[in-house]
């Protein structure tokens, strides 16, 4: 019997993610809505706090997915010194950076290096602190900075299209270093984008348009400025994002619990 990683690693992951894609962005009205409707029945999708309320106001199934939310409706904490989070969702996991790896799942550990894939990058981290936060197919999925920083870089890592969900994360070692992603290099903290199956492409609010997650190993500088909770990018399907922070920048809040529901914007720490 196959395990999951073995079973995953047999599907044409990338063929599937790709057709989601053009799915996704297809502008035949009979063809998006239909998408949308099912999969807003689905999985229960709360449209009343969105800038548009009815699923008829979506060109596609992708800008229905990456809809925007009505001013207000995710109150950012009021404290100055507070570190947000970047992305409604369950915490999955977080806590302290301990022999250079980071907690998955239980029984399941992976290294900093790893994920960012560049040594003297993971160096910064540490002895820090991570945050890890799941979205699912129903949560908003655009991703906000979790404090004011400067992006010095972005790093595009290729690599296989593994589910992101509980169960994947329980049974893949390694998962969130073996999928695609994004790694945004802040000046004060490390913003990480985990791609998933059906995840078609990853967009960056400073570039604008999809970023397809099959190219080869890309750095691209940026330079741009971003306020806390200002908007980094977003997926096109669900995901994970993880969150890392150098030794004492950020003391995490004592009231995080693993699985607990959260929202961009409520507080995860208070910064060092």
């Amino acid at each position: 019997m196959l395990n999951p990683a073995a079973l995953y690693q047999a599907l044409p992951t990338q063929a599937i993610s790709r057709l989601a894609g053009l799915l996704g962005r297809t502008e035949i009205r009979p063809v998006a809505q239909a998408l949308i409707g099912a999969f807003a029945h689905h999985y229960g999708v709360d449209l009343s706090e969105a800038e548009h309320g009815s699923p008829e106001d979506y060109r596609s199934f992708n800008d229905f997915f990456t809809r925007r939310l009505k001013p207000g409706a995710r109150p950012i904490d009021d404290d100055a010194r507070a570190v947000v989070s970047p992305a409604d969702g369950y915490l999955s996991q977080f806590g302290a950076v301990e022999d250079r790896c980071l907690l998955q799942a239980k029984g399941h550990r992976f290294s900093v290096r790893a994920l960012l894939t560049d040594a003297d990058l993971a160096r910064r981290y540490e002895g820090g602190a991570y945050v890890t936060v799941y979205l699912s197919p129903r949560d908003y999925h655009r991703v906000h900075a979790p404090a004011a920083g400067r992006l010095a870089r972005t790093i595009e890592v290729p690599g296989r299209l593994f589910p992101v969900n509980e169960g994947s994360q329980a049974s893949i070692a390694g998962l969130f270093c073996r999928n695609e992603r994004l790694v945004c290099d802040f000046d004060t903290y490390a913003l990480i984008f985990v791609g998933a199956l059906i995840v078609a492409s990853i967009e960056t609010a400073w570039e604008g348009g999809p970023r397809s997650p099959y190219g080869t190993y890309l750095v691209r500088p940026a330079g741009k400025r971003f306020g806390r909770a200002e908007e980094v990018g977003r997926f096109l399907l669900g995901s994970t994002v993880i969150v890392l922070f150098p030794p004492g920048a950020v003391e995490l809040d004592p009231a995080l619990k693993a699985g607990m529901p959260i929202r961009m914007g409520e507080r995860i720490g208070l910064s060092g």
